[in-house]
């Protein structure tokens, strides 16, 4: 609902319905759901399971063995894969996500119900989708942001060997380069790589982009923020807010996930995965 008596509808998912729990003739109905990823994840394998070709097409082809009529939309360039096999029991959601990975993106059900194949959209490149900014006119009602060295890696070295296509191995070293980074690869917090390794990689380029991928989710816990604010549930995780606090510090965040209220009174934590200050 806008300030000028206009009204937006907009989707916040279609989901999977996994309990129903209520009075029989009072009511509330409380319902529990899950997104589409979570019929693909269901649906282990019970037979080895083989991917090649490109990143499309195998991550397609293993969202389609679960949900036939399945839209998925490629917001990638695409690229080729070298052969993958999964052992029974494996998780097909997250065998799509490694394949993904090999083009530096992710894949993820949206509030349609498409599945999405997308790259994670650079902090400071690309232009914030909200501003929540305390004061008049403004949409902020509190936040905070904290940092951790627990579980954060600065540096990913990601490998790749296709001893079925005969493909000789390859690697990239992706490192915290900006030296205004609290965790800079040169810098005090010191060097702390993880290795990340798939058949799927098949070039330099492709490790590079896995490896930066990758990066970008290690790093995440170090510099994390909660904002809470008037509700905008048209955001998608990966947009970039803009943020001004009280005191007039203003920080750049990037959306991990945010709860939408059903009611008029809720307030709208959102949770983001990294912070910078914003000049």
């Amino acid at each position: 609902a806008y300030g000028d008596g206009s009204t937006e509808l907009v989707p916040l998912g279609l989901f999977r319905l996994d309990s129903v729990d209520g009075d029989v003739s009072e009511g509330p109905v409380q319902l529990q759901g899950k997104d589409l990823s979570a019929v693909v994840a269901d649906d282990k394998l019970t037979a080895p399971y083989s991917a090649s070709g490109t990143v499309v097409g195998a991550v397609t082809a293993l969202i389609q063995r679960s949900l036939p009529g399945a839209s998925v939309i490629a917001e990638i360039e695409d690229a080729p894969i070298g052969r993958r096999t999964w052992d029974v029991e494996a998780d097909p959601w997250e065998a799509a996500r490694e394949v993904a990975a090999a083009a530096g993106a992710d894949v993820f059900a949206n509030a349609d119900g498409e599945f999405v194949i997308r790259t994670l959209p650079d902090l400071l490149l690309t232009a914030p989708a909200w501003a929540v900014e305390a004061g008049d006119g403004g949409v902020y009602i509190s936040g905070s942001v904290g940092m951790t060295s627990d579980g954060v890696y600065n540096g990913v070295l990601a490998r790749g060997e296709s001893t079925s296509d005969n493909l000789p191995p390859v690697s990239a070293l992706a490192v915290d380069s900006d030296p205004t980074s609290p965790t800079y690869w040169d810098g005090p917090y010191g060097r702390r790589p993880m290795f990340y390794s798939s058949s799927t990689l098949i070039s330099v380029n492709a490790c590079t982009q896995a490896a930066n991928l990758k990066l970008a989710e290690a790093r995440a816990p170090n510099a994390s923020g909660d904002i809470s604010s008037l509700p905008n549930p048209a955001l998608e995780p990966g947009d970039v807010l803009r943020v001004a606090h009280p005191d007039g510090t203003r920080e750049l965040h990037q959306v991990a996930s945010f709860s939408v209220p059903l009611d008029e009174a809720g307030d709208f934590p959102i949770a983001t995965i990294s912070a910078k200050e914003d000049g």
